[in-house]
């Protein structure tokens, strides 16, 4: 078994749609970014490429490359999720924090988890996803941005499988 650790953060801004763990979150503003800046999904997907030392989601997906423009995050997460596959390793659970104060969250968590398990073809109940403000303190709290940490277990695959 291994484990990887992955944190990203992405400013708020009017007229970008904010997209968390492959939702679309109603909200006045959205994340920016090269790709659609989903925080938790980079978070994830950062863990995982951590947990078999595969660098990161910048090596994988810079932002200096155009076709990476506006893209959906989801893809980078489901590439990586292919990549670890293909080594003989799956995912057992995810445990990740999104930090925010707005916009709320509680109402999506069940969704969110639902669309991540979806993507690395584990249950949902495999997916923890907790939502937290920061106190109004630093620029989280100021609303300026979101932040989110994901930790994940990953194993190898039996032979028999």
């Amino acid at each position: 078994m291994r484990i990887g650790y992955g944190y990203d953060l992405h400013r708020l801004v009017e007229g970008r749609a904010c997209w968390i763990g492959g939702v679309k979150i109603p909200s006045e503003k959205g994340l920016l970014g090269h790709s659609d800046a989903d925080v938790l999904l980079h978070a994830i997907t950062d863990a995982l490429l951590g947990a078999l030392a595969l660098g990161d989601i910048g090596a994988h997906f810079p932002d200096s490359d155009p076709v990476w423009k506006d893209g959906d995050s989801s893809l980078f997460l489901t590439r990586v999720y292919r990549m670890i596959l293909e080594k003989g390793w799956r995912v057992v659970n995810i445990d990740s924090t999104v930090v925010a104060e707005v916009p709320r969250l509680r109402s999506h968590v069940g969704s969110i988890r639902t669309r991540i398990g979806g993507i690395l073809k584990i249950s949902a109940e495999a997916v923890s996803v907790k939502a937290t403000t920061n106190e109004k303190a630093g620029p989280i709290g100021r609303e300026e941005a979101i932040a989110a940490h994901a930790v994940v277990l990953v194993e190898r695959i039996p032979e028999s499988d």
